[in-house]
């Protein structure tokens, strides 16, 4: 078989669909719809049926903390009256240590009920860990590729740390350098040894987390007797955000306001050699959200289960530093020291508490494990090894790959609002780019991906002069 590049990534359709055991095909529509709900449905699990497997396998029902002192602090830079309760779902407490332990569970459950010999993962995040830990309960081998060096060979101290966990929970870990080798070799890996394809955008990976949505609104009900105004999700990829979302939907038929939280990398390329280690941050950022909600489907499956634009009310950024603030914050004030990365939505959480009042309820969705490599201090060091200038002011003047500021005072930790309404014609305009023409099943499709309304869809359609069949 011809194993060069380009070869491999023109049967990655075929190699994808044989390692997931999903026939996408049959949820295509007329030219860019696809019927997104008998996707998620012919997985065949339902939410009680994929929280018994999760409770079987050590995962989910982490509980949920209220930060007094956090909340003390944000009432003292917020008008009279005003500075929500803010609480964590702790999910640190997963057995891999973040979230990501809920998508792994479906996949390596599936993988086994079909009768799969092992699973491969392409991830330098938390997922790796999840998988191999998920892996090893179910007795799967496990492969994991990693995106981890730069072309001087200097890895990055999240990544590494995160290959040691995968070894210890008895993955392979390869490790590749930064590029499209990655995605290449992922493929190659699946073809050669017929695992399965553990991807994070399957509707495995996505239904797992709906059950972490289930949760936070009936621990709230438990905890406080009303359920939270307001859930903020660290988006990345977008499938964190669209299974608590869809895990929401269907335990209440109450609004819950769904804000997305990012860190701000604006400059930096991810698929950079030169800026790949000029990020303090390998997830959780602007340089994965922003590309997967204007384009959902460029990851390693045909279809992805992650459609943040379906659900989310209001997507923020905030910076490194205050990230990092933050994460100290949590560790000194509540006792509860956990992963920067996972502390992205902590950081939105202290700034949006501002803006609701005293007796609302903003709920963090997630934490993650921290240690070694994952530790704020170790990436600190790290940017300052590689040039990153630290200080204390304002955050808001800080520059990716420049430079790292901690906010002087608490009161500048301020969130940045994205324009969901430019991101939603940015995700229309590269829809349009895949066809010549609409029907009507299309419209309503992009009407539904955007969470917007037909005539809405028809106004952005005319700037294009796409013809539209009857």
């Amino acid at each position: 078989m011809n194993n060069s590049y380009e070869a491999v990534m023109a049967r990655k359709n075929s190699i994808m669909k044989d390692s997931v055991g999903i026939d996408y095909d049959k949820f295509e529509g007329d030219n860019i719809n696809f019927d997104y709900e008998a996707m998620m449905a012919d997985c065949g699990f339902t939410l009680d049926e994929v929280r018994k497997i999760q409770s079987d396998y050590g995962v989910g029902n982490t509980p949920l903390k209220e930060c007094k002192n956090i909340t003390a602090l944000a009432r003292k830079v917020s008008k009279p009256g005003y500075g929500a309760r803010i609480f964590i779902k702790d999910e640190a407490l997963n057995d891999s240590g973040s979230f990501k332990a809920r998508r792994a569970s479906m996949a390596c459950f599936q993988a086994k009920k079909l009768g799969f010999k092992g699973v491969i993962a392409a991830t330098s995040g938390n997922y790796g860990a999840a998988v191999a830990s998920q892996a090893a309960k179910h007795g799967l081998k496990c492969i994991i590729v990693q995106e981890c060096f730069d072309s001087k060979g200097i890895g990055q101290p999240e990544i590494v740390e995160k290959a040691r966990a995968c070894e210890a929970y008895g993955a392979e870990v390869i490790q590749l350098s930064v590029g499209p080798e990655l995605f290449y070799k992922f493929l190659l890996l699946l073809e050669e040894t017929g695992y399965f394809n553990a991807s994070l955008y399957t509707p495995y990976g996505v239904m797992g987390i709906e059950s972490l949505g289930a949760e936070l609104i009936e621990d709230s009900l438990k905890m406080i007797g009303k359920i939270p105004d307001m859930v903020v999700c660290t988006n990345a990829g977008g499938g964190n955000l669209t299974g608590t979302a869809r895990g929401i939907v269907k335990t209440t038929s109450k609004k819950v306001q769904i804000v997305g939280a990012s860190v701000n990398l604006k400059g930096l390329h991810m698929a950079s050699d030169i800026d790949f280690n000029l990020k303090s941050f390998t997830t959780g950022h602007t340089g994965f959200g922003l590309p997967f909600m204007i384009n959902p489907d460029r990851s390693d499956v045909p279809r992805s289960a992650g459609r943040p634009l379906r659900y989310i009310d209001r997507y923020v950024t905030v910076n490194q530093g205050e990230v990092f603030f933050m994460t100290e914050t949590l560790t000194a004030l509540e006792g509860i020291e956990r992963g920067p990365a996972g502390n992205t939505s902590l950081a939105a959480a202290f700034s949006l508490a501002q803006e609701l009042k005293e007796d609302q309820v903003i709920i963090v969705q997630e934490t993650e494990y921290t240690g070694a490599g994952k530790h704020h201090q170790a990436q600190l060091s790290f940017a300052r090894q590689n040039g990153i200038d630290i200080f204390f002011g304002n955050p808001k003047e800080e520059i990716p790959g420049k430079n790292i500021i901690l906010p002087k005072t608490v009161d500048l930790i301020k969130i940045q609002e994205l324009d969901l309404d430019q991101i939603r014609k940015k995700y229309i305009q590269t829809q349009l780019t895949k066809t010549d023409s609409l029907t009507k099943s299309d419209i309503e499709f992009l009407a539904i991906e955007t969470n917007t309304n037909i005539p809405y869809i028809m106004d952005e359609i005319n700037k294009y002069h796409i013809a539209v069949e009857d």
